[in-house]
């Protein structure tokens, strides 16, 4: 899977980038079509420790999803983003299957009024 990951208003290190690709690329164990993903890690400007904001979208056939944290670091924000969307990939694997299940169906119902 292809990821882009862009680091706004700082410049990220290359753990940060080795952790996240790290993370991302176990998403693939649970659903193997995602064509891409990408990264946004971002520093905002707030008295509060939790300044830092992780966001990914990862693009699905027909679909996209998007999960987006704000943590005191940026590998706790990417834990809780990737959990997120493993349930969101989870959600989406099961809707897929449901209609695949009610167009098959679909198909032998047509199939036995032709007779």
């Amino acid at each position: 899977m292809k990821i882009t990951v862009q680091s706004i208003h700082f410049t990220a290190d290359v753990k940060l980038l080795d952790f996240i690709q790290k993370k991302v690329d176990k998403l693939e164990t649970f659903f193997d079509q995602i064509i891409s993903g990408e990264v946004y890690l971002k520093l905002e400007n707030v008295g509060d420790e939790a300044n830092k904001v992780t966001e990914i979208k990862l693009l699905l056939p027909g679909s996209q999803i998007f999960a987006k944290e704000k943590c005191k670091s940026f590998e706790e924000a990417t834990d809780l983003v990737v959990e997120s969307l493993r349930k969101q990939i989870e959600k989406y694997k099961t809707k897929k299957s449901i209609a695949a299940e009610a167009a098959k169906k679909a198909a032998l119902v047509s199939e036995e009024e032709d007779f």
